[in-house]
């Protein structure tokens, strides 16, 4: 009889994972609790997968050999709890798809910072001729590019709620950028649940597996005191200069030293400017050396490499004034690093789905550099109490025009508008994604 795989949640994971599933030969069923987005309803009937939608039917579900949970879904709904009793294995797609494939894989996680290292990666390693893939929590699924069409290397952005879902799987190389309070929502409210969440990136690892992380995250530097790593370990610093192999940074210059070789490139040669994005293209360009490119690839790379989008984008100018798009902030920590690179005075939009944010790390920041608060989202209580008392100007708003057009109308020739909502979008949008271009489109129609 063929094993049945039950898959929960109907996205981009969730489909990729059926669609491998099937052609593996498994019996398999897709259940969506919400609608199930036309483009993917297509590809599940074009490869005749059966599914439900607006429901999860338990009779339909329990029968399950194995689930695999979409990481959007959280752990301690009715369904999951019911299968956790009933002894049913629940499993991340990364998890499923990591078993039908013979790549290398480079593991990237971290509370900030993932995306934009996953893509450089992925960006330096193109540029080198490897046949390389791009998944994880980016692009299209692990899941249905192993099913059609399997790299001999992958550079993964793997999220907490995936790594939660991984047992037997293994980074050859493993990326932890940073641990700061995150989705504190989705671990019962408490640190320690989410610093053990991340640090699962290197479990599995052998002393043939490399380790690349930040020395300068104090969480990390803590937790690698009680835990044995047995893979081979790569620090990255910009406060500290070491011999051992990693990456550094000494006057304006950061130093790869990397199977006893060494190179430097100056700060003014990386393509992404910031104090986040020397951490960025440290890690990148650490994992590119591993995988022995030439140091001119990697710093020609580095210096060639176009920003995500929704990342501190440059939306443009209207009467002098700036309008930056970093929806993808959606912590605390992502919008501190927005603020800092930020040189003029900030008109900073900022709001939505409240995800157990301490705003206390942003106060020098926001006290230093902000001269009115543009709250977008339908409970703004906590931003009020948080800023009230040193920011004069705090406006509410429930659409991206309206925040625009009251942006525009605080604003001055040579001040910044700051999207970095510091918040999740579900309130008043689809994803961060939505949010970031219906600002854009409302700073295009000024």
């Amino acid at each position: 009889m063929k094993k049945r795989i039950v898959i929960l949640g109907a996205g981009e994971s969730g489909t990729g994972a059926a669609v491998l599933a099937k052609l593996k030969g498994f019996d398999v069923f897709i259940s969506d609790k919400g609608k199930i987005e036309t483009k993917y309803k297509n590809v599940l009937s074009q490869f005749e997968i059966e599914y439900e939608e607006e429901k999860h039917s338990d009779t339909l579900i329990s029968n399950a050999n194995e689930i695999i949970k979409s990481p959007g879904i959280p752990d301690n709904i009715p369904i999951i709890n019911k299968l956790k009793k009933k002894g049913i294995k629940i499993i991340s797609e990364i998890e499923f798809a990591g078993r039908f494939s013979n790549a290398k894989k480079i593991c990237v996680t971290g509370s900030n910072g993932k995306t934009t290292t996953t893509m450089l990666t992925y960006h330096i390693l193109k540029n080198a001729g490897f046949n390389v893939g791009l998944a994880g929590n980016i692009g299209k699924s692990f899941a249905f590019q192993v099913a059609h069409n399997d790299f001999d290397l992958y550079v993964l952005e793997i999220s907490s709620f995936q790594l939660d879902g991984m047992f037997d799987f293994k980074a050859d190389a493993a990326i932890l950028m940073n641990i700061t309070p995150d989705h504190l929502d989705r671990y019962n409210n408490d640190f320690k649940n989410y610093i053990n969440s991340k640090l699962r990136i290197v479990q599995n690892q052998t002393s043939k597996d490399v380790f690349i992380y930040c020395v300068d995250d104090s969480v990390i530097e803590n937790e690698l005191k009680k835990k044995v790593i047995k893979a081979k370990q790569y620090p990255f610093s910009i406060k500290k200069q070491f011999k051992k192999e990693g990456a550094y940074l000494t006057n304006n210059e950061i130093t790869f030293n990397i199977k006893q070789k060494q190179f430097k490139m100056t700060l003014e040669n990386l393509a992404l400017q910031g104090k986040h994005n020397i951490y960025n293209s440290m890690a990148a360009g650490i994992a590119a050396r591993i995988f022995d490119i030439r140091k001119d690839t990697i710093k020609e790379s580095l210096s060639n490499f176009q920003n995500i989008e929704h990342r501190l984008e440059f939306v443009g100018k209207v009467h002098g004034i700036e309008f930056i798009n970093d929806s993808k902030a959606t912590n605390v920590n992502s919008t501190w690093y927005a603020l800092e690179s930020v040189n003029n005075p900030i008109i900073w939009v900022v709001g939505g789905i409240d995800k157990g944010n301490d705003y206390k790390i942003l106060k020098d920041l926001v006290v230093k550099k902000v001269k009115a608060i543009i709250c977008l989202g339908l409970d703004n209580q906590k931003i009020y109490n948080a800023f009230a008392d040193f920011v004069e100007t705090i406006v509410e708003t429930k659409s991206a025009e309206d925040a625009v057009e009251e942006a525009l109308k605080l604003g001055e020739k040579n001040d910044t508008v700051l999207l970095s909502p510091a918040c999740a979008s579900f309130d008043l949008f689809n994803n961060y994604e939505d949010r970031g271009r219906k600002f854009k489109e409302a700073v295009k129609k000024l």
